[in-house]
């Protein structure tokens, strides 16, 4: 084995413009792959952290009795999908509502009498997050005789999940496309070095080279360009990372910037050399035939 790893890495310096470009090339696809899986990961904590957040305000009609007030909450606690549900007087409404607007408070203070209903904020569970569910539980909520509304963002809600699933679709599709680029790439490269070592490859056949001794050095150097590659555009890629993640204020909480795990990088990387010993094997498939 250590003869075979010689050879290959001797192939490899002697083919060294070959190779840079080869590494250069898959580097590049890594990253801008990488870099959409990057954003959806993040993306999609972004989502599950607003979704987490997602209260549901359910109005109460006016006039609504304190035994129907009641009644109303016990059967909002027993709603498959709410947490939980928390009654908020008009008069809490109206103070809320003076907290949030402090800086134009003299709109509110000519009111004649207080305009906002009883209401409940109900707390929606994590297993019902998506935008059907809710709309589900929405409507399961309306039909409760003592509610006059429910308000959570719907169109937000479908807007916001709408474009995380488009940028997936996107995502998906152009990982694949590198994917299969990054194979050619390295298939071409292998192929380039096979016909310019023909002659060399003809007489070691001659001579009773078996084809498994002849193959395996050009299989190291398509897992050693894969990997290298692979490599270099993870690097690229936690290079920009560190320029993004220090634009944003990650103290507050409010919004985390994460690179990938060190699991999933060395994953990224053993699958690079996977990719580069499938090129290898589709050049040596076609030339050994021939």
């Amino acid at each position: 084995m250590k003869r075979y790893f010689q050879r290959a890495i001797k192939d490899l310096f002697d083919n060294r413009f070959l190779t840079f470009i080869t590494v250069v090339t898959i580097a590049l696809a890594i990253l801008i792959a990488s870099a959409f899986a990057l954003f959806f990961v993040n993306a999609g904590e972004v989502l599950n952290l607003w979704q987490k957040g997602i209260r549901m305000m359910v109005y109460l009609k006016k006039e609504t009795s304190e035994a129907a007030r009641l009644d109303t909450k016990y059967r909002l606690q027993h709603i498959a999908g709410i947490q939980d549900a928390q009654f908020i007087s008009k008069t809490e409404g109206m103070h809320r509502l003076k907290e949030q607007m402090a800086h134009h408070s003299a709109l509110l203070e000519n009111l004649k009498e207080n305009p906002l209903p009883d209401a409940f904020e109900v707390k929606v569970s994590a297993a019902t997050r998506t935008s059907d569910e809710l709309q589900f539980l929405a409507e399961r909520i309306q039909a409760l005789p003592a509610v006059a509304e429910v308000e959570y963002g719907r169109q937000w809600i479908q807007r916001f999940t709408s474009i995380i699933h488009l940028f997936s679709l996107a995502g998906y599709a152009v990982g694949t496309l590198f994917f299969i680029g990054t194979i050619l790439i390295v298939a071409n490269t292998i192929r380039l070095v096979l016909y310019s070592r023909r002659e060399e490859i003809e007489t070691m056949r001659l001579v009773g080279a078996t084809d498994r001794f002849i193959e395996i050095p050009f299989y190291i150097e398509g897992m050693v360009q894969g990997g290298v590659g692979t490599a270099a555009g993870l690097m690229i890629l936690f290079a920009g990372y560190l320029t993004l993640a220090s634009q944003f204020d990650t103290g507050s909480g409010l919004i985390t910037v994460r690179f990938f795990a060190m699991v999933d990088c060395l994953v990224a990387v053993l699958g690079g050399v996977a990719v580069g010993c499938l090129g290898s094997w589709i050049s040596l498939k076609q030339f050994m035939k021939a």
